[in-house]
Formats: structure tokens, C-alpha cells, sequence
């Protein structure tokens, strides 16, 4: 597998994956871990998918203050000058927006692709063809997405409305974008799954940097001027200096809200099918399996699932757990937190770390 000529990658690497409380925490987020037992953490087997893409030197990493350092020890061929250190937390656009205009200085008007952290995603051979084929829709000038084909009508996962077909002979298979769609009920995800247009939105985008800074000025141009300011100096000894004084001036937005959706209603927005394995991790449902799933953190024995269909067992706190007769039960032992709840509720797990936290827990969090 060759790397795709002039193509860069970044990888958004933040947030504290709530949902996933307590294996995930504020300085341990679920990126850095091996939540599907396969040896490598979830950012360093983003990292092994996007490396035969877009070769040595040309993979960033955007991430939190707190993470730069456990980051770097995991991806050892990362130059150190392509981690990128957010001075705070303002969500996904501002991350991806200073990645490309960083990378429009150094390198010029590049294509670049970003990938989130916390994906597990089988099937290289397909997910590179995917790829390929937004990589060659952004070349003629559109932002492009990659949809992931719905095995399941979910309702966990926003949506993406499929239209007509670009016309590009070398990527026949990318379309324009209709529609860009929230998280849905279940009687909508079910028409979703039947009539074969719709995609799930997994945030994976591909875009010349020109492009995107374009479609930022015009969309929300006091951001593409703060994140300007920055990229101008970010190679530079005032780096600190104006990154702190105009960093936590700038919109929290995500790439979605800010790009896609008003890009997609002007027709600019096109999806490359995406029909590999994929599962964002978003919560303990995405750990079950039919049989029920076992999963040991920091060494010890072993979780036993038995007879309990769906149910869910992660060891981190050194004991054996046993989880016998109770499907669809999730239970997560770690050394100063144990969860124990239902598959059907694991999306509110994020709302309780809130409500933890205001019962005075936040050091457990």
C-alpha cells in the first residue's frame, strides 16, 4: 500500500470519554487505552491505519495539555513537531481548523484527513480504499466524509443522507451529501436501515486545507481569524504568547455543526462509502456481544460472562469478576470506582459522571 500523494492526517485526541466511566477518566481517556483487547490503544491503532495513507512525517496529533506527554509515549514515530498542544479544550473545529491552517504553513495547500482517536475499525483493505476515494473528491475541490454503511438501526449515531453520485470515474462510488441528520428514534433508524441511503456519521473528514479555510472564513469568520493568529505564530517563539490570549476567545463548536451541515445544504459536501467494521467505543454497549464480553485492564484475572447474553465484565481493579446469569448487565471494577448498570442505559453513564461530580466525587472522575 503506497501513501496517497500530498496527504496528511490528523488525529483530534481529546475529550474524556464519559460514557466509559470509570475505565475512562479526565487524565486517562479512552484513547489511551486497549479497549478491544487487540494489544494496541485505541490512538496507536488509529495510528497504524493511517500510516501506509500518509507516510512518514505526515500524521499530527491535536490534544489536550494533560495528554501531550502520554500521547507521545505511545506513538514513538510522531515527530514532536506534529503533536499539537491545545492551550484548552474548545472542541472538535477549533482542533481540526489550527491542525490545517499549521499545516497549510508548512506545507501548502495539502489535502488533509481527519480521524478521531477512539475508533476500532476492521478491515484495512476497505477503510484505505474509503479513504482513497474522499481523498479524490477533496482533490476536485469538495470537503468530503467518509459514511459508514448501518449494520443496525441505531440511534446512537447521527446520520448521513446519501444524494447522486459525483460523477468522478476514478472514485464512482462518492456521492453529494443531502443531508446531515441528529441522532434519530428508533421507527426513523429503521427506515435509515431499509432504504439504503443513509449512512452513519462516524466524523471522519477529508478536505483540502485551502478549502476548508475558505469555507471558514465565510462561515464563521471571527474563528478563521483567531485560528489564523495562532497558525501565524505557532512556529514561532510567540507561540505561547498568542495562543493564551486568543485561544480561549474562540467558539466551542464542533466540525459538524460549524462545516458539514451548512456545507452539505450548499452542495459542497460529498461521502465515500465506508464498508468496513467500524464502532466509535462510545459506550459499554459498544464492548457487548451476543455471547457477553470479558475485558481485564492492568493485569489481573480475568472476567468470567456466563449464561448473561450481552452482558458486559471489565476487570481494572485486580479482582476476579463474575458476571453469571444477568443478561445485558454491564459491570466495570476499577480500584476506587465500581459501575454497575444496564445495557439499555449505558448512554446515560455520562450524565451521572455530572451528577457525580456535583455530589462532590470530581477526584474519582
Amino acid at each position: 500500500m503506497k501513501p496517497l500523494p500530498g496527504f496528511f492526517a490528523v488525529i483530534p485526541a481529546g475529550g474524556a470519554g464519559q460514557r466509559l466511566w470509570p475505565l475512562s477518566r479526565r487524565d486517562r481517556p479512552k484513547f489511551l487505552l486497549d479497549l478491544s483487547g487487540e494489544g494496541r490503544t485505541l490512538i496507536q491503532q488509529a495510528w497504524d491505519r493511517l500510516a501506509p495513507l500518509a507516510g512518514p512525517g505526515q500524521i499530527e496529533v491535536v490534544t489536550g495539555r494533560a495528554h501531550a506527554r502520554p500521547v507521545a509515549a505511545q506513538l514513538e514515530g510522531l515527530d514532536p513537531a506534529n503533536l499539537i498542544v491545545e492551550p484548552g479544550p474548545r472542541d472538535s473545529m477549533p482542533a481540526i481548523a489550527l491542525a490545517a491552517a499549521i499545516t497549510r504553513r508548512r506545507h501548502g495547500d495539502v489535502v488533509l484527513g481527519s480521524f478521531a482517536a477512539d475508533h476500532v475499525i476492521h478491515g484495512q483493505d476497505r477503510f484505505a480504499a474509503a479513504v482513497e476515494q474522499a481523498y479524490l473528491a477533496a482533490q476536485e475541490g469538495f470537503i468530503a466524509t467518509i459514511g459508514i454503511k448501518p449494520t443496525a438501526p441505531a440511534t446512537a449515531y447521527g446520520y448521513i443522507k446519501a444524494g447522486p453520485p459525483l460523477g468522478l470515474v476514478e472514485a464512482p462510488e462518492v456521492r453529494l451529501v443531502e443531508a446531515f441528520e441528529e441522532k434519530p428514534d428508533r421507527a426513523t433508524a429503521e427506515r435509515h436501515l431499509a432504504d439504503g441511503l443513509h449512512r452513519w456519521n462516524a466524523g471522519m473528514f477529508v478536505f483540502k486545507v485551502d478549502v476548508l479555510e475558505a469555507q471558514l472564513r465565510q462561515l464563521h469568520p471571527a474563528l478563521a481569524d483567531g485560528i489564523g493568529q495562532v497558525a501565524d505564530a505557532w512556529d514561532t517563539p510567540r507561540r505561547e504568547a498568542v495562543a493564551s490570549a486568543v485561544w480561549p476567545s474562540l467558539p466551542r463548536i464542533a466540525f459538524d455543526h460549524a462545516i458539514a451541515e451548512p456545507v452539505a445544504a450548499a452542495g459542497g459536501l460529498a461521502t465515500a462509502p465506508g464498508d468496513f467494521d467500524w464502532s466509535d467505543m462510545g459506550d459499554f454497549g459498544s464492548l457487548a456481544g451476543a455471547d457477553g464480553r470479558a475485558l481485564t485492564l492492568a493485569g489481573g484475572p480475568a472476567p468470567v460472562v456466563q449464561d448473561s447474553s450481552g452482558a458486559v465484565a471489565v476487570s481494572a481493579g485486580g479482582r476476579l469478576v463474575v458476571v453469571f446469569g444477568a443478561p445485558d448487565v454491564v459491570v466495570v471494577d476499577t480500584p476506587d470506582a465500581v459501575l454497575v448498570t444496564s445495557a439499555g442505559r449505558v448512554q446515560e453513564v455520562k450524565g451521572l459522571v455530572g451528577r457525580l461530580e456535583d455530589g462532590g466525587h470530581g477526584q474519582r472522575l
